[in-house]
């Protein structure tokens, strides 16, 4: 196999023709995030705090990038500008537009200009999904939300940190709402390693999966002796991952995309 074969057939095509996820560019995206995550932190862990206030403020730009993305999903966007609007090309729009909000609201010291900004950016894509396509499954987001909200609560008789609160919430309702299309509306599951569990047991793996491990790593992460901002920005970092990915599978099931 040629260098060219290798990229099209683990890269390039499943991008193309929307193949999920494989082994070889799974371990890449996991690579490239890691390096980008310590690139984020180094820089700003010296002007910023990872605390509640910010994960909260950064929510909005998470429901941008997820709507943004079942926009494309929809068919409003035809090739090649969808593939910019595809993982993992997702990512890196949505950072270019995150990133130098969150510096000039540092710099004007003023984080509510980061919140705002993200707000309004969130509405657009609402907006025309809404415009343009009807509510199918109008009990998703509903059943999704408060399936996650039950185990947070369990999650929370065992810490009382929010920031932990908020990332095991963000994965719970990305592992609910996984386990609401794979089990009710016929949806299939993008990653390698759940797919592959997903099929020797079937879509209720999802949810304890989720519980257990995380909760593992949350529980661990409020007892280290680390420093508190890099176990604060460890916990942003598992929101990110568990709402961008919840929140976009829910709303491609609400609207039925």
């Amino acid at each position: 196999m040629s260098l060219w074969e290798f990229v099209k057939k683990y890269y390039i095509d499943s991008i193309v023709y929307k193949q999920g996820y494989n082994i070889v560019n799974t371990l890449t995206w996991a690579a490239i995030l890691l390096v980008a995550a310590w690139l984020i932190y180094r820089y700003l862990s010296k002007r910023l705090f990872f605390d509640k206030k910010f994960m909260l403020y950064t929510i909005p730009f998470i429901f941008f990038g997820s709507s943004v993305r079942v926009v494309e999903d929809a068919g409003f966007l035809q090739p090649p500008i969808s593939y910019i609007f595809m993982t993992p090309m997702i990512y890196i729009l949505v950072f270019s537009l995150t990133f130098p909000t969150l510096l000039i609201a540092l710099k004007m010291r003023n984080l509510k200009i980061y919140l705002y900004t993200g707000l309004i950016l969130a509405a657009i894509p609402l907006l025309i999904l809404l415009s343009n396509l009807q509510i199918e499954n109008w009990w998703v987001f509903p059943a999704s939300i408060s399936l996650a909200l039950v185990f947070t609560l369990i999650f929370s008789a065992l810490s009382k940190n929010d920031e932990s609160r908020i990332a095991f919430f963000s994965q719970m309702l990305d592992g609910s709402a996984s386990f609401m299309g794979l089990q009710f509306l016929g949806y299939w599951e993008l990653h390698v390693l759940p797919r592959f569990l997903i099929s020797l047991t079937g879509p209720w793996i999802m949810i304890p999966l989720k519980f257990v491990i995380f909760l593992l790593i949350l529980l661990y992460l409020d007892k280290a002796e680390e420093e508190e901002n890099l176990k604060g920005f460890i916990k942003f970092v598992i929101m990110v991952l568990g709402l961008a990915p919840g929140v976009r599978n829910a709303l491609r099931m609400t609207f039925g995309v």
